[in-house]
């Protein structure tokens, strides 16, 4: 493999001295995970929450790594050079760098020569429809024979040929790998989904978008931020033009929901932005703002989707879309503003837009003769699922029925709103587990109850398999049945160990049926 960087090269991207006398061998990847090390690695040993990586320099050593960095505290101690002895032919350097783990995105960025520049990467934040919104764009931009690729949740990889991603938004090095990775593949555009986690750990720092999407925002992991403030100050940073607040090199033009509060203010605070509004009430005021603008005029709903009526700066079509729900109208609304935004021709787009499938695990469909309709969605938190419910609505002729739970070691207090929101929403509850890891499952069900006033209507069968079995034994053909929680996912955590587990699988074994979606 051809080398990306040198080591004199890598010593000067870090702020050291072009005058030191360096042995300027050949070097070919940053690498944070040991177990993917090769030949002329460099290995990047930082602390993380639960690992410490320095404890893995033997092993990246033994595979191939030719240089290490590890993070100091001090000061004083940048750019020091250190060597480890490996055996009686070989000495590793290892350089101490000060704020490797803030750092680290800018000098990922700068050793793969910034490939975000030679792409249009599409960021997209927000609490929920990140996959969908970023799926939606990657399948258009296929339709019109360009090539895509995507980054997120459901995995990483060129449009449909996805590897399974561990975090939403990858480390800062595997960003600044994959997008090199889409430069070599000749790929023209990458969506990318941008998480709170990603924003605040600083993993997106040497990004550079051509565009910047904000979906929505709601309670959701307030584990890890505390507050909503926080948590929206995290999402924030990704449009800031405050060089102090923002989390990107460049966010590009920025496309922002308008029907979201957040949204709302932001738009105002924006030098390039388009606003965009699934509510046939915004319309006058989104012209009033003078911005470009997609919004609607109309909705018509019916089994198979949706019927918009689009009216946009760029001009009025309409658009037969085959999701479900009105949050799947501004998820779609959303990817033609940026495509339109990014000038793709109108007629092209809103064309294609009517081509667009349903994404994978979310609001997917299963239905057979004279069986309930089963939907799986990815709906986790309150608000997703208030709105997955109120889609399914729209849809249901008898009894709405819900099967969810809550993940464990995770944000608690939505428990109890989303336990609210199933019984003022769905006619049948069924409380099941979701991922507990290491809580006990039974009080993550009893804090779902908390929220719960009735119990008629509510069903605890903690075994998912089960849940689903007996709910659809009794459901009636013209029932809907939302299994949410879960969605794409083809594992459950139980205690520390991932089992093989997939609410689709288990669907269609139980319907008889391959796929439809």
């Amino acid at each position: 493999m051809k080398a990306t960087s040198s080591f004199k090269k890598l010593f000067e991207l870090l702020g050291g001295s072009r005058n030191l006398k360096l042995d300027n061998f050949p070097l070919n990847h940053l690498r944070i995970d040991s177990r993917k090390v090769e030949k002329n690695d460099v290995f990047v040993a930082i602390k993380g929450h639960t690992v410490d990586g320095r404890a893995f320099i033997p092993q990246a050593i033994l595979a191939g790594a030719v240089v290490v960095l590890t993070e100091t505290n001090r000061k004083s101690n940048d750019l020091k050079i250190g060597y480890i002895k490996q055996d009686d032919k070989s000495i590793i350097p290892q350089i101490s760098v000060f704020q490797l783990s803030q750092r680290l995105s800018l000098i990922a960025n700068d050793f793969y020569h910034s490939p975000s520049k030679k792409l249009s990467v599409i960021g997209v934040t927000g609490t929920n429809g990140k996959t969908t919104v970023t799926q939606l764009i990657a399948q258009c931009v296929k339709l019109l024979n360009e090539k895509s690729a995507l980054m997120g949740t459901i995995g990483n990889g060129i449009y449909n040929q996805l590897e399974p991603s561990a975090n939403t938004t990858a480390s800062a090095i595997e960003v600044q790998t994959l997008l090199a990775d889409f430069v070599k593949k000749q790929v023209k555009v990458v969506t990318m989904e941008i998480s709170s986690h990603g924003l605040a750990m600083d993993r997106v720092k040497g990004l550079n978008c051509a565009a910047t999407v904000f979906t929505n925002l709601s309670r959701d992991h307030l584990d890890y931020h505390k507050t909503m403030s926080k948590y929206a100050k995290a999402k924030w940073s990704l449009f800031s033009p405050d060089e102090k607040e923002k989390q990107v090199l460049s966010a590009g033009k920025s496309i922002i929901n308008y029907d979201d509060k957040y949204g709302k203010r932001w738009i105002e605070k924006l030098p390039q932005v388009t606003a965009v509004s699934c509510q046939p009430k915004s319309l006058r005021q989104l012209k009033a703002l003078n911005i470009p603008y997609v919004g609607v005029s109309m909705i018509d709903y019916h089994d198979k989707g949706a019927k918009i009526h689009m009216e946009s700066s760029w001009g009025n079509a309409i658009i037969n879309s085959r999701l479900l729900g009105e949050f799947n109208v501004s998820n779609l609304l959303l990817a033609i503003a940026t495509l339109l935004t990014l000038n793709y021709p109108f007629f092209a787009v809103v064309n294609m837009a009517c081509f667009l499938k349903p994404i994978c695990g979310r609001m997917e469909v299963f239905h057979v003769k004279n069986s309930p309709t089963v939907i799986v969605d990815y709906a986790h938190t309150p608000d997703a699922l208030q709105k997955a419910l109120q889609a399914c609505r729209i849809h249901c002729k008898g009894l709405l029925w819900v099967i969810f739970g809550c993940g464990g070691d995770r944000d608690t207090g939505k428990r109890p709103l989303m336990g609210e929101i199933a019984e003022q929403f769905a006619d049948k509850i069924i409380l099941t587990n979701d991922n507990p890891r290491t809580e006990n499952e039974m009080k993550i069900i009893r804090d779902i109850q908390q929220g719960l006033h009735y119990t008629d209507n509510i069903q605890i069968i903690t075994d998912r398999v089960q849940a689903i079995t007996q709910t659809l034994e009794k459901a009636k053909p013209n029932d809907v049945i939302l299994i949410a929680g879960k969605g794409h996912e083809d594992y459950q955590i139980v205690g520390k160990t991932k089992y093989h587990y997939s609410d689709q699988e288990t669907v269609k074994r139980l319907l008889g049926v391959e796929n439809q979606s």
